[in-house]
């Protein structure tokens, strides 16, 4: 089986387990776009370009996870140490993990720095007629606190800039995302530094 068949299979299998096309897209990150053609495509159309990337390998293993939080911090530190950084940066006291796979990051980098945590839950997550995102009432409140966000894939920067919009209007201040992957090369999200340990370039 092709990498492509095996991306179809998979979407298809998530889909009849009853996920909704943003779950499915945050579970393979994969865009929405790519996820519709996964689960819609014809024989012979071609794919979207975008790029999967699979770290189960990693994610699936507590203490490789616990590493890849870690080497988001020391990253940061490091661009803190050599002047890099705005300064309003460091002073963060909360930690907000977009669901899901943002979420054992932020919880083990905020663990670490003896952070508040916070989950964003997007709106693409959301069964409702009117899909809205939202903070989930059983962690920490956002309203006052200066935020770090943090999301496992950057793939369009959709999720990132309803986040950021919402923390705002909540009362909150994003002062800078993390990621472990940033598949479009962004460098801010409405005027919001990103900071990713991996770019991902297509070349071509």
């Amino acid at each position: 089986m092709s990498a492509l068949e095996d991306l179809i299979t998979k979407a298809k299998a998530l889909q009849a387990e009853g996920h909704t096309p943003g779950q499915i897209s945050d579970e393979l990150g994969l865009s929405m776009e790519t996820v519709t053609w996964l689960l819609t495509q014809q024989k012979g159309a071609e794919a979207p370009k975008d790029v999967h990337i699979d770290w189960t390998a990693v994610a699936s293993h507590g203490t490789l996870l616990s590493d890849m939080a870690r080497m988001m911090l020391e990253r940061f530190l490091y661009l803190t140490d050599d002047g890099s950084l705005d300064r309003e940066e460091e002073r963060a006291g909360t930690v907000v993990g977009i669901a899901q796979s943002g979420v054992p990051l932020a919880t083990l980098i905020a663990a670490e720095e003896g952070l508040r945590l916070a989950i964003y839950l997007p709106a693409k997550h959301s069964r409702g007629e009117t899909p809205t995102g939202s903070i989930w009432g059983t962690f920490s409140t956002i309203a006052g606190q200066r935020c770090i966000v943090v999301d496992d894939v950057v793939t369009t920067g959709a999720t990132l800039s309803e986040t950021i919009t919402f923390l705002r209007r909540h009362g909150a201040t994003p002062v800078a995302v993390w990621s472990l992957f940033d598949k479009r090369g962004i460098r801010e999200v409405e005027g919001v530094p990103v900071h990713s340990l991996f770019v991902i370039s297509r070349l071509g």
